[in-house]
């Protein structure tokens, strides 16, 4: 096994929740409401002002778009939603239609996923590149959250975490 696969392998052993990030989809794809990116990189850094940050990988091409963003919303995803999670961590199934997703609270915000755990609405607040990845700050704007079993990853594996 080579260095990088053990390496992986032991940042693997630090279950995390899932969310999904989603911005505004391309003008030209009329029937998507947003595109989604599976992340377990989002972190809360500062109550006040509310800031929240995330990854995204250099190498990943839809990443791209999402880097360039000045408005996201991070979604927590609920167990329900693993099927949701799993299409969004695809390259080719990030397109969200009408039925996964919906408009922003607020004019000028990112698209939210429907019934998530928690909504977070930001706006980008710094951007720095570190390593291979893009770290994005974002100023949260608007947020809500609702009861739920919340959907978390372990080892390269689904598991849930029970709501009280």
């Amino acid at each position: 096994m080579d260095e990088t696969t053990r390496y992986r392998r032991a940042l693997g052993t630090y279950a995390t929740g899932v969310a999904v990030v989603t911005i505004a989809a391309e003008p030209n794809d009329s029937d998507v409401v947003a595109l989604g990116m599976t992340i377990n990189s989002f972190v809360s850094v500062s109550l006040e002002p509310r800031l929240i940050l995330w990854c995204v990988d250099d190498a990943s091409e839809r990443g791209k778009l999402f880097a360039l963003a000045d408005v996201f919303a991070i979604n927590v995803i609920s167990d329900a939603q693993q099927g949701l999670a799993d299409r969004c961590a695809r390259r080719q199934s990030y397109r969200l239609t009408g039925s996964d997703a919906k408009a922003g609270p607020n004019a000028g915000s990112a698209p939210v996923v429907h019934d998530a755990l928690a909504r977070l609405s930001c706006r980008v607040h710094e951007r720095h590149q570190m390593g291979d990845h893009l770290v994005i700050v974002g100023e949260v704007v608007d947020f809500e959250a609702h009861e739920g079993e919340g959907l978390t990853y372990f080892r390269g594996q689904y598991g849930r975490i029970e709501g009280s």
